[in-house]
This record gives C-alpha cells, sequence and structure tokens, in this order.
C-alpha cells in the first residue's frame, strides 16, 4: 500500500511539472476540452441513471448523488494538491476546500444508502413471512401523520447515532492525541530516587568561576546502591527496554532583554535523548546538534530560518553584524549605509566569546515569551549560588539559544529547557549526579509488565519505579469518564428517537387492526404478530442506525484523510483530532439497536393481543 502510495504521488507530481509548463494557451485549451468532455458525461450518466429511476423523489436523489460525487472527486484532487501547512499557519480557503470534500463525499454515500432502501426491503421480503408483512408494513401507504411519525423515527435514531459516533471519534481524537505528545515528551518508565536529592560520596573541589567540576570530571553519584551509568548498563539489559537516558532537572529563572520567566531545567544526555522521547523530531528552527557543540551557531548559513512568526513567516539570520556597532569607513559620504566589516581580531574576540557560552534548546512558548530567536542570548539565575560576603548569592550564567522546539503541549513549550548532562550538572551544582533514568519500551501498552521486571531486577537499590500509566493515572481516568458521560448523555436522544418508533408502531396496530384480525383469522399466532411488529419496529430503527453509524464512520475517515487545521492563534493543536475505533461504532450500534428493540416490546404486545372480532366488528 505504500509503494502504491508512493507511486500515486510521483505520478500526480509529475502531472503537475508537466502541466506547469505548458504555455497559457495550451492550458486554456487542454483544461476547457476536460471541462467539456466532464460536463457531457456528467450529464450522460446523470440523465441514464435519471431515467431509470421512479418519478419524483427518486429522480432527485439521484441527482444529488451524482452531482456529490463529482463534487467530492473535485475537492479532493484539489485538497491533494494543497501544500502543507506550517505548524503555526492557517488558511481559511483551504480549508473549505477539506471540508467541503469530506462533507460532499458523506452527503453522496449517504445518498447512496438511501436509494438502496427499496433494494435492501426486496431482498427482506423474501425471507419468510415475518418479514416478509414487517417490510409491507414499512413500505406501505399510511395516513399523513403517521407517515411523519415513521420518518421522524427513523431520523432521530439516524441523528442521534450520527452525533454519537461524531462525538466519541473526536473525544478519543483528542486522547489519542494527548497520549501520543505526553509520550513523546516524557519516557515511558521513570526510574528516580524516591524524591530524595543524589549527592555523591565526594565533592570536588569548586573552580576559579565558582562552579564546581562535572560530568567525566566528577565521580559518577550512586542512584540507589550503584553508580548511575552502572545502573543506566543494567536497566538496558532487561527483555523488552528499548533505550534508556540519564536526566538531571532543577528549576531556574531565564531572563533575556525584555522578559523573565520560570523554566525546569533538564539536563540530557544527546547521543541517547533521540531514542527515548521525540525532542530531536519537534525541533522547529535551528538544529540539534547546536546543543553539544555550541560554536556550530556562530557559522549558520544567513539563509538559515532563527523564527517561525505567525502565518508560517520566516525569519532568517542574514549576514553577520553587530548591531549598535557604527562601521561606516572614515570618509564616507553622507548618509552612507554602514558596513559589517569590523577588525579581523575584533571578529576573532566576539566569535570567542560567544563560542564559549553553553547551548540550550528552549520550548517555543517559552522562546516567545522572553523574545529570543535562536542564536540569543539568555540568562539563567538557578537558586543554588555560592557563598559570598553578603550571604548566598544566585549563580547566573549566560546561555546561546540553539534551537526551538514544538511539542504540541503548551505545559512543555512554555516551560522545559534542555541542556547538555554536564553543563546542567555544574550550572545545578550536582557533580557527577542524575535525578533519574528515563526509559522508553518497546511497547507502551506493556510497560506495566516490563516496569514490574524492573522493579524485579532492581528490587535491592530502593528506586522508585513509575510507568507513564501511574504518573498520568489522573488524567486518564478524567478523560475515560468524560468519555462514558459523554456517551450515556448522547444516548438519551436514542431514547428520544425510540418515543417515536413506540408511538409508530401504536398508531400502526389501531390502523392495521383490521389486516392483523384477518392474518389472526387465517391461522397467525400471537408470537407471530408479535414479532411482525417486533420486526417492524427493528427495521424502522435499523435503517436509522445504518444511516447514523455509516455516514459519522464516512464523516470521520473523511475529516481524518483529509484532514481539519484548526487556527494556531485559538487552539494549541494544529489539526481537529480524530480517532477511528471499531469498536465504538460497534458499540453505538448496538446500544441503538438495543433502545430500538425494547422500544417495540409493549406496542408488539398489544398487537399480539388484539381479538380478530374487535379487529373487524365494524367493518
Amino acid at each position: 500500500m505504500t509503494e502504491l502510495a508512493a507511486l500515486g504521488g510521483d505520478t500526480i507530481a509529475r502531472l503537475w511539472l508537466w502541466w506547469s509548463a505548458l504555455a497559457l494557451g495550451a492550458k486554456v485549451g487542454i483544461g476547457g476540452g476536460l471541462g467539456v468532455v466532464g460536463l457531457v458525461l456528467f450529464w450522460l450518466v446523470t440523465g441514464k441513471l435519471a431515467r431509470r429511476a421512479r418519478k419524483g423523489r427518486q429522480r432527485v436523489l439521484v441527482v444529488v448523488a451524482c452531482v456529490s460525487v463529482v463534487l467530492t472527486l473535485l475537492l479532493g484532487a484539489w485538497a491533494y494538491l494543497l501544500p502543507e501547512p506550517e505548524r503555526v499557519s492557517f488558511v481559511l480557503t483551504d480549508q473549505i476546500v477539506r471540508v467541503g470534500a469530506a462533507l460532499f463525499g458523506t452527503i453522496s454515500i449517504l445518498v447512496v444508502m438511501v436509494l438502496s432502501l427499496p433494494w435492501a426491503l426486496d431482498r427482506l421480503e423474501r425471507q419468510g413471512f415475518v418479514n416478509f408483512v414487517a417490510a409491507r408494513h414499512v413500505r406501505a401507504d399510511k395516513s399523513g401523520f403517521l407517515t411523519v411519525i415513521s420518518i421522524l423515527s427513523i431520523a432521530g435514531v439516524f441523528i442521534s447515532s450520527l452525533a454519537l459516533c461524531a462525538v466519541v471519534s473526536i473525544m478519543g481524537g483528542f486522547g489519542a492525541d494527548l497520549k501520543n505528545k505526553i509520550l513523546g515528551n516524557n519516557a515511558h518508565i521513570s526510574i528516580d530516587g524516591m524524591g530524595a536529592e543524589v549527592s555523591g560520596n565526594g565533592t570536588p573541589p569548586a573552580g576559579d568561576d565558582g562552579e564546581r567540576a562535572a560530568g567525566a570530571d566528577a565521580p559518577h553519584a550512586p542512584l540507589g546502591n550503584l553508580p548511575w551509568d552502572d545502573l543506566l548498563d543494567k536497566v538496558r539489559l532487561v527483555p523488552g527496554v528499548m533505550a534508556a537516558t540519564p536526566v538531571v532537572t532543577g528549576e531556574a529563572m531565564a531572563s533575556s532583554q525584555s522578559n523573565t520567566a520560570g523554566v525546569l531545567i533538564r539536563g540530557i544526555e544527546p547521543t541517547s535523548i533521540g531514542s527515548v522521547i521525540d525532542l530531536v523530531k519537534n525541533i522547529e528552527v535551528g538544529k540539534f546538534d547546536y546543543l553539544s557543540e555550541p560554536g556550530l551557531i556562530s557559522e549558520m548559513n544567513e539563509d538559515e530560518p532563527i523564527w517561525i512568526g505567525r502565518g508560517g513567516h520566516r525569519y532568517l539570520k542574514g549576514p553577520r553584524g553587530r548591531e549598535g556597532v557604527d562601521t561606516t569607513k572614515k570618509g564616507a559620504k553622507p548618509g552612507a549605509k554602514p558596513t559589517t566589516e569590523l577588525d579581523p581580531e575584533v571578529l576573532d574576540a566576539l566569535r570567542r566569546e560567544e563560542d564559549e557560552l553553553p547551548a540550550v534548546v528552549l520550548g517555543r512558548e517559552l522562546a516567545k515569551t522572553l523574545h529570543v530567536y535562536v542564536g540569543d542570548e539568555i540568562t539563567l539565575v538557578s537558586p543554588v549560588g555560592d557563598l559570598g560576603p553578603m550571604g548566598v548569592l544566585p549563580r547566573a550564567r549566560k546561555f546561546r539559544v540553539a534551537a526551538v522546539f514544538y511539542s504540541g503541549m503548551y505545559e512543555y513549550d512554555s516551560s522545559h529547557a534542555y541542556m547538555t548532562l554536564p553543563v546542567a550538572q555544574a550550572f545545578l551544582d550536582r557533580p557527577g549526579t542524575i535525578s533519574q533514568i528515563e526509559v522508553k519500551v518497546e511497547r507502551e501498552d506493556r510497560s506495566t509488565l516490563i516496569r514490574d521486571r524492573l522493579a524485579e531486577t532492581l528490587a535491592d537499590q530502593g528506586l522508585r519505579i513509575r510507568d507513564w500509566k501511574e504518573m498520568n493515572k489522573g488524567l486518564f481516568s478524567a478523560l475515560e469518564l468524560e468519555k462514558i458521560v459523554t456517551f450515556i448523555i448522547l444516548s438519551i436522544a436514542i431514547v428520544v428517537g425510540s418515543f417515536c418508533i413506540i408511538c409508530t408502531l401504536l398508531l400502526m396496530v389501531t390502523e392495521k387492526s383490521k389486516e392483523i384480525a384477518i392474518l389472526k383469522a387465517t391461522g397467525a399466532s400471537d408470537v407471530g404478530i408479535l414479532k411482525v411488529f417486533m420486526t417492524e419496529g427493528l427495521i424502522i430503527g435499523g435503517i436509522g442506525t445504518v444511516l447514523g453509524v455509516v455516514t459519522g464512520l464516512v464523516l470521520c475517515l473523511g475529516l481524518l484523510w483529509f484532514g481539519v487545521r484548526l487556527d494556531p492563534d485559538v487552539y494549541y493543536v494544529d489539526r481537529l483530532p480524530i480517532n477511528v475505533d471499531p469498536i465504538d461504532y460497534l458499540v453505538v450500534a448496538a446500544c441503538s439497536l438495543g433502545i430500538t428493540i425494547a422500544a417495540t416490546i409493549y406496542p408488539a404486545v398489544a398487537a399480539s393481543r388484539l381479538r380478530p372480532v374487535e379487529g373487524i366488528r365494524y367493518e
């Protein structure tokens, strides 16, 4: 399937390039010819189908189906050729095209199902006495009021089932999207020292700059009873573990030239963090390699983006220069533009000063709050300071922004700052220590099993081992409860629609009392009459259920396929999340049919108790 999709994409791309290379006159001629051929084919097919259809509503439905199919194909092809928008851009016309393709596709499927109802009832009539009589009752001419009630019964079940399917899919989509974002920014399993701060056996002496040695120069402090690097190797050997990485965390205050914000510092190992969380994939501007090699930031290309603004506008680095430095040559004419030529020694000194600064990766919202781009400098202030003449002084250090990431969750994008593990250990005054080990497993749904294996392997270490289900238990329990309550509330709408079925069958019992009496007089039993009216109610409810569930499925698949973009200035998700779960649709169909069957019991019992004499007494 992937190869076919790739082949189709390459074919369309080649056709598009061929079309773009044509002259304007050729484009007009070919486009006009294809349009005329399409209109002729559409007129011929629609006319033939309309002539074969019965007079009245059926011909109108045939025309509506043909028009919907044509619009679906046209808008679908248009939506396929639309460019993939940036996460921060929103084009209203593109969304109208995408939603229109999904809606017209849904309408065409719905009309086709309505047109196929006579065929389905014909096949049902051949399945025995009960089905024959029930189908005939549904298709027979009724009084005007009874006809309206029957249509309302089907429409009530149809709309209720459609709404229930759509809401369950969208709520499931939000839950799945939230789960993916949480697992993309957090490990499947976290191993820590039960919240206690872990320190090494020895404290290395402070350097000249007041910072303690960290990383390779400091001993690896134990996490539990083992040095954390040995513990890390032991964790990676557990079956089911894909990757593991050390992390040190702490809090600090970030400040720029225009604003300040609180941040959560996460010291990471650049070589292994990408195999545990999606930080590398979520980089929006800048490069993750700048984190471990800050000197590359000064060598960025002029056309490399340093920020993506509103509407997808890209801010480029541009030519190298220093703001506020007058570099106009002596003797230049008045009004001449300043040049970017500086003394080579000055440039080397500036570059050395910038290259010596460690790098940091910020979330998009945090960078927006601080008003900084890639390559800008920020100052981090740690609550852990050095002892001076005036007491404990907070520790401050400058960093350069290496990249900006977008995770899709505001809580992470507005607070997280990533730096290398040695730099974070030095800044937070935790030489050789880590806060936790983050683990990724092969299948997140089996994280509990892997957690138990880790607990058994590390039983003598005194560590706390938690998986993502335990750490986010309250959130996902609330989402599941919300989904269940919404399902129950919308199911009440199906119950309301079933009342129309009760009224329809009761009125039909009154109207068809003579026919019921004749059937009983010719040998039909009470159980047979009971089955006839229950089958009749089941047909009415089944039509509404099938129409609603299938229409909801097609609509959600269309929206999922074409994609519905949301305005990033209003919502923090770039598209409407939809999760099409077959089990949810089967549950909706089963509940709808169960409610409609329950609604047929009383009218069917009333019809079965009708005596033949009472039915034909006044005839």
